[in-house]
């Protein structure tokens, strides 16, 4: 993928992680998804590593659903060379936009990451851009087997709402506090925004054909460890 010179990093970055993983009960009745473990590390530390590798220190994760856990596991994250603050959402999730929303003053000036914390990845953040004019970078994926229709399109390096070929969104993007524009504090969820975005040609995209895999079911966390994926 080329890089437009005049685009720009993401300065801080959020962590999804508020969800209840209904679909990966029984293992998330007792553990949050982004705590569960590919290959003996943690699916959200993993993420929190590659943020700072990438020179994104500032964090934002949301909570919800045993969110106790994730903040007794990461604390601060001094220890991981980062700066972690959370947004609390009990008593219930607000869903993706929602969530963001409540979080963003700790996420501004500037572009910033969105990152799902339940998926497994090699996207190198450091790569992740957004350019001027636009107010989403959403990153996309070849379609898996679980999800063969896909989300979005993509034409000329913008996201479209259909196209001849689809391709699902991974779960990672970069904002800017614009996206948000006209929301207010509550359940929010993230769709309606991405269209609204795109049909104003303001949602900028690329396709990623790296290691990504949703771990939406105990069935697929037990074959992506299985896996040698690393």
């Amino acid at each position: 993928m080329s890089v437009d010179a005049t685009a720009e990093r993401p300065r801080a970055a959020m962590i999804l992680a508020a969800g209840r993983g209904e679909r990966m009960r029984p293992l998330s009745d007792s553990t949050p998804k982004p705590l569960l473990q590919v290959h003996g590390q943690p699916l959200i530390e993993r993420h929190v590593r590659a943020l700072a590798r990438a020179g994104i220190t500032r964090i934002v994760i949301n909570l919800a659903w045993l969110g106790r856990q994730i903040r007794d596991y990461l604390g601060d994250g001094a220890r991981l060379g980062v700066s972690i603050t959370y947004s609390e959402e009990e008593p219930r999730a607000l869903e993706t936009a929602g969530g963001i929303l409540r979080a963003l003053p700790g996420l501004i000036p500037g572009p910033f990451a969105v990152v799902n914390g339940d998926i497994f990845t090699d996207y190198p953040f450091e790569r992740l851009r957004i350019g001027p004019g636009y107010d989403a970078h959403i990153v996309l994926a070849p379609n898996p087997p679980q999800h063969p229709n896909g989300d979005f399109g993509l034409e000329n390096g913008m996201a479209l709402a259909k196209a001849a070929e689809q391709f699902t969104f991974i779960g990672l993007a970069a904002y800017r506090e614009d996206f948000f524009r006209g929301c207010l504090d509550g359940v929010q969820p993230l769709k309606p925004l991405l269209l609204r975005s795109m049909a104003a040609g303001r949602c900028s995209a690329e396709l990623f054909r790296g290691i990504w895999e949703d771990i939406g079911t105990p069935e697929r966390l037990k074959a992506l460890n299985a896996a040698g994926v690393q």
